[in-house]
């Protein structure tokens, strides 16, 4: 018999000073990155009496760490310090030692040095550290979707530096999302001549209006504005009155989880900015291709994400209508770092009585809103697959459809999906979000991308096996996984049954679309592909050039699914 109720209970990140939990989320953080991309390809991680213990085979040490609980795809959870075989004894490795093991290892696998490596693990950590100091004295935002967004204390679990930030503290604090930020915009007053902008953009004008016909409004991320304003072809243009600096005004946005995109409650309307700022792997600056390749692909797309959410209710796909930046004879630093894109919102596609919430808060290891879902199954009857049944159904036909029909690679991970949430906490819609993920497969799309630049079209495109592995990595591994190891921590005996769903829907999916071999292999058990975020980091390549590594999958048809109890 195969039950799915579970009391909704969740273990709470640990009652410690944030310098203590700074430290061991760090260290654990960096041992799911060694386990996924290092010790568990070249077999070198076992189990042991409650113990997960991994070898660095370059750097001959041998490391362990207490279970909360094992996952079938190697997602563990960990539980006290990561400790170290010395002499024969357990000693305990904080996160600089273990950084400095990581750095070792990789070192000699790679031949190739990382000079920052260390820097940025400890970046990360201090962010973590001083962000939880700082929610301790400050109010949640009443909205429970703004709250969602500003509740990511600790990131990404499987990345070395998920909170690594450019500059100390000082510089982010008053901008970061998870202090609860809110704050207002600069605005510069430009000459029209100057402007380059494409697209409709009456969502961000309706925030800031021009104060002459001759000029248009360019809002700029105050953090931003501190980084550019001493730019020398800035200053000639506002000596020349080109550029007018009319200060900081206008309504209060906030920051979304990923730092440069602002969110205007009242009006419902996104902004996302370019950051000059390091955040995790890459500087958040809006590449020239990337502001028209915005626009091209939403005037391609609409039409087609319009027939998606017709077959599949529930899902929609929010659009990224134009961009407006400063052209002063082609300066790339400024038409790049000036460069906004306006995102619509949610409320066009959101039902009556259905409340956003961020799918990384949902997923979130540690709850720190209450949007994780331990607190949604509070809301109803806790049936865990019943719950998760809803989600699948809501989650994977619209994204598998995106790519087996239309030849188009979404990016559904965990902070780039909305999920709407009926009173009782059951899914009802799923919403997903940011085309600069959003890649074409060309056999689809030749004559739409024959008509592009050169410089925008490469980057719009990947070829069909890197196109599939983004779309199994974000889908089933970043987000399919992460909710569903969210959902085991609140019964263990539950994941194979929860496993067994998302074959059930792969397998349904798959007899709509003639079985595709992709979708066969899957459902066979070939590994999952996962992110080498690690890697990628230590190689500093850019998220595009990022290599997967295989993860077991518990997707096979043999493998066990029922949950006796």
């Amino acid at each position: 018999m195969t039950t799915g109720t579970a009391s909704p209970t969740r273990t709470a990140a640990p009652a410690a000073e944030p310098s203590h939990i700074a430290d061991t989320v760090t260290a654990h953080t960096l041992l799911n990155c060694l386990i996924r991309e290092v010790s568990a390809p070249e077999h070198q991680v076992t189990v042991d009496e409650g113990h997960l213990l991994l070898r660095l085979p370059r750097r001959g040490v041998l490391l362990r760490s207490a279970l909360r609980r094992v996952s079938l795809i190697g997602a563990h959870r960990f539980q006290g310090p990561v400790q170290r075989l010395a002499d024969d004894a357990w000693v305990a490795v904080g996160w600089k030692e273990l950084a400095g093991y990581i750095e070792d290892e990789l070192e000699l696998r790679t031949g190739v040095a990382n000079e920052e490596f260390l820097s940025q693990v400890a970046d990360s950590r201090e962010t973590i550290r001083t962000a939880l100091e700082e929610r301790a004295g400050t109010t949640r935002h009443a909205d429970p979707y703004v709250a969602s967004e500003q509740s990511l204390v600790f990131g990404h679990r499987f990345h070395p530096t998920p909170k690594a930030r450019t500059g100390d503290p000082a510089d982010w604090l008053t901008y970061g999302p998870e202090t609860g930020a809110r704050f207002r915009l600069r605005h510069l007053a430009v000459r029209r001549h100057l402007v380059r902008e494409e697209g409709e953009l009456g969502e961000m004008d309706a925030l800031c209006p021009a104060p002459d016909p001759g000029f248009a409004v360019l809002p700029v991320h105050p953090w931003q504005y501190r980084l550019l304003q001493d730019h020398h072809r800035l200053r000639e243009a506002v000596a020349a009155g080109d550029v007018v600096d009319t200060g900081v005004s206008g309504p209060e946005l906030v920051p979304t989880a990923s730092v440069r995109t602002l969110y205007h409650p009242d009006s419902d309307t996104f902004l996302k900015f370019s950051l000059n700022v390091r955040l995790t792997n890459c500087v958040r600056r809006h590449a020239s291709y990337e502001l028209s390749g915005a626009v091209a692909l939403n005037r391609l797309l609409q039409p087609l994400f319009a027939g998606l959410a017709g077959r599949f209710p529930g899902a929609a796909v929010l659009a990224e209508p134009g961009y407006r930046t400063l052209d002063t004879a082609g300066d790339t630093a400024l038409l790049e770092g000036l460069g906004v894109i306006v995102r619509s919102g949610l409320r066009h596609h959101l039902r009556p009585g259905v409340t956003p919430l961020l799918a990384a808060a949902i997923a979130d290891e540690y709850p720190t809103s209450t949007a994780h879902v331990s607190h949604l199954l509070a809301r109803g009857d806790g049936d865990v697959l019943a719950w998760w049944d809803a989600y699948l159904r809501l989650l994977l036909p619209p994204v598998l459809a995106a790519y087996f029909d239309h030849g188009v690679v979404l990016e559904p991970h965990l902070q780039n999906v909305v999920v709407g949430v009926h009173p009782d906490g059951t899914p009802a819609q799923m919403l997903f979000r940011d085309l600069e993920g959003t890649k074409l497969l060309p056999g689809y799309h030749r004559h739409t991308l024959d008509a592009l630049p050169d410089d925008v079209r490469g980057p719009l495109t990947y070829d069909p096996e890197h196109g599939w592995n983004r779309v199994a990595y974000c889908l089933l591994v970043n987000h399919t996984a992460e909710v569903l190891s969210a959902l085991a921590d609140l019964d263990p005996t539950l994941e194979p049954a929860l496993w067994g769903l998302v074959r059930d829907h792969l397998a349904a999916y798959a007899r709509t679309a003639a079985e595709p071999p992709r979708l066969r292999a899957l459902l066979s058990g070939v590994p999952l592909p996962a992110k080498a975020n690690l890697l990628l980091r230590w190689a500093r390549k850019a998220d595009r050039h990022a290599g997967y590594v295989p993860l077991p999958s518990p997707l096979g048809a043999d493998f066990p699914r029922e949950v006796i109890r």
